[in-house]
Formats: C-alpha cells, structure tokens, sequence
C-alpha cells in the first residue's frame, strides 16, 4: 500500500455548504476500514466545526486554524503550534472596525477588510501574513500554513510525507498540496490550484472526493504522484 493516509480540507472538499453527507461519511469510513489514516487539515476554528461535523471519530487528528493547532481526536487534547494573536493587533483592528472571528491563534474576516488587516500588521510591525480562502480572510503567524500543521501529525504517525493524499479547494491549499505524495483538486477548486494538482477530480467538492476515494480503494492511485501533473480520476 502505497498511500497511507488521506489529508482533506473541510469546507468546499468533503464538506458542501458547511456540512457532509451521509455518502461522504459512507466513503470516509470505507477508506478508514482499509487501513489508512484520515487527516482533517481546515481553516476553521475547532469549536465552530463541532457545531457542523459530530464525526470527528473519523479522523486520527484534526489540523485546525490553517495550521495553527492539532487536536488528538483519541486523547481530546489540542496542542498549539504556534503563539496566540497579540491583544493589541485585535485591540487595533476593534478600533477599526473589522469584523473578526478569534480563534486559539487565527483571526478570521472576509474581504475587503483585509486592508485594514494589512495596514494594521504594517503599523504594529507584527510577522504576521494574511491567507485568502474564497473570499473569507485567516489572519496567521508568518510562516503558519496547513503544511506547517499537517507536517509534524506526519511525523508523529511515522507517515512520510511522500505516502500521503492531499485534497483541497482554495488558495490556502496550495501548501498541503505540495507537501503531500499526491495532490488532488476537486472539480470546483480554484483554476491556480488545479493547474497545481496531480489529479483534479470531475465531480465538485464530496462528490468529486467519493470518486478520489473509489479509486485509492480500487488501485491505491497507481503511477499517480507529483510525476505526474493533472492526471485524470
């Protein structure tokens, strides 16, 4: 068996307008069944996806906050990978309006506020980078990606890099992709990130992620990898 384990994105990957069907989890489960390991890598804060995904049973850890921290799904415990927003970069863009959702690290907002994001880690003199994600802003520590999060839950699992799948939709999955053995696009992922991709699924988001785990079961994606650039499902 060559991939080990799937790493997915939640929203716009295995998850259609914040939630995932029974088809999905029907999917996931059989992948899981065969021996490999399910990796959620998302952008949301952990609390918000509770509300909206009760299977966290499913996957062996969950990345949260585009890679800021790691929750343990056997043990419950979450580890942080990085430091929390300063209280004056929140207390800064208060003052200026922004509308934010705060998680253990990342700063959440929607464009165009990103502006003032910007211009306020310019003023403070903050290392502190903005993420795009169809429209939603994650505001993180310089250097944070969902690589960055998803490398050392590799490394703990004793799971190389190269014996993983990635799969995603948006700007920010451009890191997990490239980490990953295998990078997949669903069908509705951004132009940039399917030009990336190794293989770019026909169908859209859960759909296009039930064909990508049909064919790990089938043939473990034989001759496909980083060699092989937009190869068809």
């Amino acid at each position: 068996m060559r991939y080990l384990a799937l790493a997915a994105d939640y929203d716009g990957t295995i998850a259609h307008h914040g939630s995932v069907d029974d088809a999905t989890i029907a999917a996931l489960e059989r992948l899981k069944a065969s021996g490999r390991r399910l990796i959620m890598v998302t952008g949301r804060e952990l609390e918000d996806l509770r509300t909206v995904f009760p299977r966290f049973d499913l996957f062996v850890r969950i990345v949260a906050e585009n890679g800021a921290l790691v929750l343990d799904t056997a043990t419950n415990v979450t580890r942080l990978l990085t430091e929390p927003a300063p209280e004056r970069f929140i207390a800064e863009l208060r003052r200026r309006g922004v509308p934010m959702s705060l998680g253990r690290t990342i700063v959440a907002t929607v464009e165009p506020h990103h502006i003032a994001v910007l211009e306020t880690i310019r003023d403070l003199g903050l290392e502190w980078h903005v993420i795009f994600n169809k429209g939603a802003v994650m505001v993180l520590p310089a250097g944070v990606t969902k690589a960055t999060g998803l490398a050392p839950v590799l490394k703990e699992l004793e799971i190389p890099p190269e014996n993983v799948v990635g799969v995603g939709d948006a700007e920010n999955d451009h890191a997990l992709l490239a980490l990953c053995g295998c990078g997949v696009a669903v069908a509705n992922a951004l132009p940039s990130l399917k030009e990336r991709a190794d293989i770019v699924t026909t169908g859209r988001a859960s759909v296009g992620v039930q064909e990508l785990i049909a064919r790990i079961l089938k043939d473990d994606l034989k001759g496909i990898g980083h060699a092989t650039e937009n190869a068809p499902l």
